[in-house]
C-alpha cells in the first residue's frame, strides 16, 4: 500500500503535526484574555524519526547497521525553547499575540510545504507506475 512507503508516511505525519499545532496555537490566541492561561505548543516534528517508525518492516531502504547512521546515535537536539520576551500579565496570562501569530504564520507555511511535497511525491509515484500524473 502507498501509505507503507516511509517518505509518504512521514509527510502524512508532518501534515497531521501541523494541523494539531495550528489548533493549539489558535487556542492560545482565543485564550489571550483568560486569567492564568499559559500558552501551549508542540515539540518540533522529526522527519527522520517518523520515517523510521513508518519503516517497521525493514524491507525498503538500506539496513541500519550502526546506531550512528541516520542520526540515530549521540544526543539528538530537541530544539531550543525560546523564552517569552514579554512578562506575564497581572492576571497570570502569558500569551503574547504577536508571537502566536508569527508561529501560526510559520506553521501555515510549513504545512503548505509538506502538502506540496506530498502531492509531488504521489505524482512521481504515479509517473513511475506508468499512470498519468
Amino acid at each position: 500500500m502507498i501509505g507503507d512507503i516511509p517518505l509518504i508516511a512521514a509527510l502524512k505525519g508532518r501534515m497531521q503535526h501541523h494541523q494539531t499545532r495550528q489548533k493549539l496555537l489558535a487556542e492560545n490566541v482565543a485564550n489571550a484574555d483568560s486569567p492564568g492561561y499559559k500558552p501551549r505548543d508542540l515539540k518540533p516534528f522529526d522527519m527522520i524519526v517518523a520515517a523510521q517508525r513508518a519503516d517497521v518492516t525493514g524491507s525498503t531502504g538500506p539496513a541500519r547497521t550502526d546506531p550512528r547512521h541516520l542520526g540515530g546515535g549521540g544526543a539528538a537536539s530537541s530544539g531550543t525553547k525560546r523564552g517569552s520576551l514579554f512578562e506575564t500579565t497581572g492576571s497570570g496570562n502569558s500569551v503574547n499575540l504577536e508571537d502566536e501569530m508569527m508561529k501560526m504564520s510559520q506553521n501555515n507555511s510549513d504545512y503548505q510545504m509538506a502538502t506540496t511535497l506530498y502531492g509531488k511525491s504521489l505524482s512521481y509515484l504515479r509517473l513511475a507506475l506508468g499512470k498519468r500524473a
